[in-house]
């Protein structure tokens, strides 16, 4: 029986083959660059290493290098990008075995980050704090995230024809890519963040006011020609929580709040992770699981009491 060849050729090359091959015209522009970042940093970490010699040692090690100037959920990242053509080319039968098995994940130590999420009170305070007048602006784009649990692209990208007041809907059916020089619409993160998401009576209202010379698929908060960055607002947003002395949140940390007080409220996961545009609930129960053990815990409590009754 002939023995079977494996592939010869350098990893960075064949990660580079099997980008084109598997990711190009499948994945978001955004996510294609990430890729695309991830075999620059193969070639600089292991430029002379062939698919053939890819052990699990040698993979140890490209991890270990690349932990000595990142965090480890930005290696945690890179692993799992990697991982992905590793195991296709096992499947391929590029490769004898998985070397990505039982791997290590390091990292350097983190640096100070800001609040992942405010509290109902601190969150108060900041949008009685806003300046809310009869235009709309970018504190109204605060209020909106804080209301609605919705992506920085997501909330770009609503226009008039978007609001459903009969129904107190906010449609969510694409995003603004305002990391392009020219901005413009592009598809939601995933088809899961395709969805309804319901907001109050008073918030419909007061955008339905300030909507009324806008016409129906004209950008709300953007304007012709002009760029946009998250930085714009987390500046504005650091301003104020500096102000109220309050923990400094981004933009994305607003969105986390909304889906943290959802949760602490006894909202389901199922219907957070819907309203979030989350592809499943798993990454709900990973991103809130410190939110989801304290309220296990107190549902033990309540459990005990319950069952104390029954004596």
């Amino acid at each position: 029986m002939a023995r079977k060849k494996y592939s010869t050729k350098l990893f960075y090359k064949y990660y580079l083959d099997w980008i084109h091959l598997y990711k190009e015209n499948a994945v978001r522009p955004i996510t294609l660059k990430k890729y695309f970042l991830v075999q620059k940093q193969i070639k600089e970490l292991a430029p002379d290493l062939h698919m053939n010699e890819l052990s699990r040692q040698n993979y140890q090690r490209i991890i270990n290098k690349y932990a000595q100037n990142h965090e480890k959920a930005t290696v945690l990242d890179f692993h799992h990008h990697l991982k992905a053509c590793i195991f296709d080319a096992v499947d391929d039968g590029a490769m004898e075995s998985d070397p990505t098995r039982r791997i290590i994940i390091k990292g350097c130590k983190p640096k100070p980050k800001k609040s992942k999420f405010l509290s109902f009170y601190d969150l108060q305070r900041l949008l009685h704090y806003l300046d809310l007048g009869n235009d709309i602006n970018w504190d109204w784009f605060i209020l909106l995230i804080a209301k609605t649990g919705l992506r920085y692209a997501e909330a770009l990208a609503l226009t008039p024809e978007d609001f459903d007041f009969e129904k107190q809907q906010i449609i969510v059916n694409k995003s603004w890519d305002y990391k392009s020089k020219v901005g413009h619409f592009q598809p939601t993160k995933n088809p899961s963040s395709k969805r309804k998401v319901t907001v109050d009576w008073q918030l419909m209202q007061q955008f339905k006011t300030m909507m009324q010379d806008i016409d129906d698929k004209d950008l709300i908060f953007v304007r012709k020609g002009q760029s946009v960055y998250n930085s714009l607002v987390n500046t504005r947003l650091n301003k104020y929580c500096d102000k109220l002395e309050i923990p400094r949140i981004s933009i994305h940390g607003l969105r986390h709040t909304h889906a943290s007080l959802l949760l602490y409220e006894g909202v389901s996961i199922a219907s957070v992770a819907k309203r979030l545009g989350h592809s499943n609930t798993t990454t709900t129960q990973e991103t809130y699981i410190h939110i989801i053990q304290e309220l296990e815990n107190k549902d033990s409590d309540k459990i005990m009491q319950h069952l104390s009754k029954l004596i």
